[in-house]
């Protein structure tokens, strides 16, 4: 995590390419932990590349299904274990599917930014949900 230097008030703060590498590392682990997931990314700053001090790491997973409400399902990932602070928003693939269809200014988001870290073979070329894409597709599987 960020921490201060002792011989200054500098905050300190990981690059973007140490907070990048621990990003796959992390979505590797837990992949491991959580055989639903479909597939993992990153948007907000990070991926837009305006990043800096102080920005967090906005994650979004796509898993097969789960029977969790959405604002319960992130409390058993370690997301805690990535260098800098972390949310994480986690999707059904039906409810990836939804809001892929949909025009709301957060799915358009989405659609710009999301950079797929994990799987890894061919995931960051995809950009996030796509309107008219295939079921498959649209929740990463057919990469």
């Amino acid at each position: 995590m960020p921490g201060r230097s002792l011989s200054s008030p500098v905050l300190e703060w990981p690059d973007h390419e140490t907070v990048g590498q621990a990003a796959r590392a992390w979505a590797a682990e837990e992949a491991r932990r959580h055989p639903e997931l479909v597939r993992l990314g990153v948007f907000g700053s990070w991926a837009r590349g305006d990043w800096g001090v102080g920005s967090d790491l906005d994650l979004v997973a796509v898993v097969r299904e789960s029977a969790l409400p959405f604002h319960e399902r992130a409390r058993d990932w370690a997301y805690e274990k990535l260098p800098v602070p972390a949310d994480l928003l986690i999707y059904t693939e039906a409810e990836w599917r939804r809001l892929a269809a949909g025009d709301t200014r957060f799915a358009r988001v989405l659609r710009e930014e999301v950079r797929w870290i994990w799987p890894g073979a061919g995931g960051g070329a995809d950009t996030g949900p796509r309107r008219g894409q295939s079921q498959g597709a649209a929740a990463g599987g057919g990469a």
